[in-house]
């Protein structure tokens, strides 16, 4: 079961006026598997965003990349869904991003 670690309070990786406009967070994959598929969704809606990894490319395993959420929202609150090239999926629901500064998912 893969679980999730959370950093809070770390500066400059959310850019916000009164609330949230573009969020950019540090995505750690510590874990035994490479991430295929990274989506979020505000909680009020019933589907996930286009995959935040780009087409054709992974998070391999021991890796991180810098993940941008440039919807314009005014919200900090999102649903998250990670996809393992195991098969195994992640999901976390109405976490608020606007504190985060990295999430970081091991074993």
């Amino acid at each position: 079961m893969r679980t999730l670690i959370i950093v809070m309070g770390l500066t400059a990786l959310v850019s916000f006026g009164a609330r949230a406009e573009n969020l950019y967070f540090l995505l750690i994959n510590q874990s035994s598997a490479d991430i295929v598929e990274f989506h979020v969704s505000p909680p009020h809606e019933s589907r996930w965003t286009d995959n935040l990894i780009p087409d054709g490319y992974v998070l391999p395993a021991g890796n991180e990349v810098e993940v941008a959420i440039e919807d314009g929202a005014d919200h900090c609150a999102y649903d998250i869904r990670a996809v393992f090239a195991d098969g195994e999926v992640f999901e976390e629901y109405d976490t608020d991003l606007c504190e985060l500064g990295e999430w970081t998912f091991t074993d």
